[in-house]
C-alpha cells in the first residue's frame, strides 16, 4: 500500500472537501483481507515498539484529531493491541483546568511529550487551541492566528530533540457522523459515549471544516506531517494508520542495545 497519497505535503493547501472519507469495497483486498493484514501489522508494531523501548534513544509522538465520532479511541484500541503498555502512554486533552489556563496553552501539552524510548499518543492535542478556540471565538483571531507558528516551532523542538512526529486527521463525512451518533442512542451500552453537546458541535460542522483546513495547511511539515485518513469505514481507517506507523518506525530503525559482556561466557548456576 502506498500511504504517501494520504500525506499532506508541506506548504500544500488542504481542503477537507476534496479528500475522500472512504475507499472502495476492494480496498486492501476487501474487509477480511484488510483485517488480517491489520493483525500482522499490529504484531510488527509490537516488535518495533519493543526495540524502541529497549534502545531508549528516540521517541514517537502520534497526534490523533478528528470530528466527534471519527474514531480516535477505536484507532488506539485496534492498532495498538499488540504493544507493551509499559512503553506507550496515551494522553487525552479535555477542557483545560484552572491550573492549565494559568499557563501558556502549550504548557499542559509539552509535559506529556513522550520520553526517549516511548510512544506517546495524543487523543486530541495542542491543535484544539486553533480549532475549538477558533470555532467558539474564545480568543480573538489575532491570538489563535499566531499559534500556527508556535505549534510549528514546538514540534520542531521535539523533532530536534529526537522525537518523530506523525499526525492523523481521521476524516469522516457528516452523514457518517449522524449514523454513529444515532447508533450511540440506540444501544444502551453506548449511551455513556453520547454527549448532548455533540449536537451543538455538529451544527458548527462547516466552521470546524474551515478550521481544520487552515490548521493542516499551515502545520504539515517535513518533520511533523499530517496524514488525512478516510475514516467512514473503520476497517479502512485502522489498516491505513497501522501501515503508516509501521513504516514510520521502520524508518526510525530502533535497535536493541549492544551489551558489554559475552553472553556465551556466562553460566547461570
Amino acid at each position: 500500500m502506498d500511504v504517501s497519497k494520504y500525506r499532506v505535503a508541506p506548504n500544500a493547501a488542504f481542503a477537507p472537501g476534496a479528500w475522500p472519507t472512504r475507499e472502495g469495497d476492494d480496498f486492501a483486498g476487501g474487509k477480511k483481507a484488510a483485517r488480517k493484514e491489520l493483525a500482522e501489522l499490529a504484531g510488527r508494531l509490537g516488535e518495533l515498539q519493543a526495540r524502541l523501548y529497549a534502545e531508549g534513544r528516540q521517541s514517537l509522538l502520534i497526534v490523533l484529531q478528528g470530528m466527534d465520532t471519527a474514531g480516535k479511541d477505536g484507532t488506539i484500541r485496534h492498532v495498538f493491541r499488540a504493544v507493551n503498555p509499559q512503553g506507550v502512554r496515551v494522553t487525552s486533552f479535555k477542557k483545560p483546568t484552572a491550573l492549565e489556563l494559568a499557563h501558556d496553552y502549550l504548557w499542559r501539552v509539552h509535559r506529556h511529550a513522550p520520553a526517549r524510548g516511548e510512544i506517546g499518543i495524543f487523543n486530541r492535542s495542542h491543535y484544539e487551541d486553533v480549532l475549538v478556540v477558533r470555532v467558539h471565538d474564545l480568543v480573538p483571531p489575532e491570538v489563535w492566528g499566531r499559534r500556527y507558528d508556535h505549534i510549528n516551532a514546538f514540534e520542531k523542538l521535539l523533532s530536534d530533540e529526537g522525537a518523530t512526529i506523525v499526525k492523523f486527521f481521521l476524516h469522516i463525512s457528516k452523514d457518517e457522523q449522524k449514523k454513529r451518533l444515532e447508533a450511540r442512542l440506540e444501544n444502551p451500552k453506548k449511551h455513556w459515549k453520547f454527549n448532548p453537546a455533540d449536537l451543538s458541535e455538529r451544527k458548527r460542522w462547516d466552521d470546524y471544516t474551515a478550521a481544520y483546513g487552515d490548521a493542516i495547511t499551515k502545520t504539515s511539515t517535513e518533520h511533523a506531517p499530517w496524514y488525512v485518513i478516510p475514516a467512514d469505514r473503520k476497517w479502512q481507517r485502522n489498516r491505513i494508520v497501522a501501515q503508516v506507523l509501521v513504516e514510520t518506525l521502520e524508518a526510525m530503525n530502533p535497535r536493541f542495545p549492544r551489551v558489554d559482556f559475552d553472553p556465551e561466557a556466562i553460566h547461570v548456576e
